[in-house]
């Protein structure tokens, strides 16, 4: 346990004891909800007395614990100090139905809402992202925290451009260290390592009896398989890290869900065993000139014939960006790099040309449609 997260722990147990009963719209106006989850919710709000605007993050009472409230309170107020963290304002209180704590308001929506489907964002606008977040992260590592649930849902904007985003939600903060049970979900921003946890469920077994005779079905019992615990660390940040800079820079994800038994994610595990050469150097082809070319070519302009080790999906980036890639989800966490380390993969193109050329035509015509429906119904307002 770091000198950090026995603070934490220390400072929960001193607000649970001063912790106010309040009426939120005595002392707030609440202007409109800004995001829901299964935490609660998240409401803009004006303070009455300081006309300053700030989000309350409501929490039900009947299926939140007073220590969970306060320790996601404390860690924010007193340790998310990084530009890039969501920041608490010092304001926590309880009503009859919910705890409810003040924190920084970020009123241009979050990630998600700026990604584009299929096409992703800029590419200097994600590379404005990733270097703001692998801050961010480095600064809860280093005071021994965990997030946990990075995602684009989670990331919020503080500009329309995002030349400043704040990483938020912490309610999944484990201090690194943490035993805790490891848990295998359908989704790529799951690690590898916990698909050993992959149907770790109660089932139903047949036994038999102490002379080996197999029981009827009526003498069936449940039978729960052994629970796998795991370590809280870092590198599980990195990955989502990875996975998200992925959905950013192509509005899609590398693969449905991170499972041997997912093609998509077995063709890049491939990819990156057989990139791994003696020096540990990547042995990365990029995609052809023409479209009628069939082969890929590596990166002295030999053609390669169908089948080279690069993981299709990866196909669109450049050798930058597949270091960058192969570094944040590197198979072994041991060995996945760190948010720190990311930083040195900025600053040049990261999307092969002819991909980039694809993804602005398709940006100039999503925006051409925005335009026209905004143009009907400010015509349906009366307004021009």
């Amino acid at each position: 346990m770091t000198a950090a997260t026995k603070l934490l722990d220390e400072m929960c147990h001193l607000t649970a004891q001063s912790l106010t009963a309040m009426d939120t719209s005595e002392h707030f106006q609440v202007l409109k909800l800004l995001g829901e989850g299964s935490y609660g919710k998240v409401m803009l709000a004006v303070h009455r007395k300081r006309g300053t605007p700030m989000a309350l993050k409501l929490f039900p009472r009947e299926s939140t614990s007073l220590f969970s409230f306060l320790r996601e309170y404390n860690l924010s107020l007193s340790f998310c100090t990084h530009p890039s963290l969501t920041r608490a304002l010092g304001i926590a209180y309880s009503t009859p139905s919910h705890y409810i704590f003040a924190q920084q308001a970020s009123l241009f929506g979050d990630l998600f809402d700026v990604i584009t489907p299929e096409v992703g964002m800029e590419e200097d606008c994600c590379q404005r992202v990733v270097s703001q977040l692998c801050g961010a992260l480095s600064h809860l590592h280093s005071l021994g925290f965990v997030h946990r649930d990075v995602k684009p849902e989670n990331v919020f904007l503080c500009d329309s451009a995002c030349r400043w985003v704040k990483l938020g939600d912490f309610g999944m903060v484990k201090a690194k260290g943490t035993r805790i049970p490891e848990v295998w979900f359908s989704s790529p921003y799951c690690t590898p390592e916990a698909e050993i946890a992959r149907g770790n469920e109660d089932s139903w077994s047949s036994t038999n009896d102490e002379n080996g005779n197999f029981q009827e079905d009526g003498d069936m019992r449940k039978t729960k398989k052994q629970r796998v615990w795991a370590s809280v660390e870092p590198s599980t940040d990195s990955w989502a890290l990875g996975i998200l800079t992925y959905a950013m820079l192509t509005g899609s994800h590398p693969w449905a869900e991170t499972a041997s038994d997912c093609c998509s994610y077995v063709k890049y595990r491939d990819w990156f065993e057989s990139a791994k050469g003696p020096d540990d150097e990547l042995d990365v082809w990029v995609e052809p000139e023409t479209e009628s070319t069939q082969g890929a070519t590596d990166l002295n302009g030999n053609r390669q014939e169908d089948g080279s080790p690069v993981a299709p999906q990866f196909a669109c980036f450049t050798q930058l960006a597949c270091s960058f890639f192969q570094s944040l989800l590197d198979p072994r966490p041991q060995l996945r790099g760190r948010p720190e380390d990311a930083l040195s993969y900025l600053g040049d193109h990261w999307m092969m040309e002819k991909e980039r050329m694809r993804q602005e035509k398709e940006r100039k015509k999503n925006s051409g449609k925005t335009a026209i429906k905004s143009v009907k119904e400010m015509e349906g307002r009366g307004e021009r």
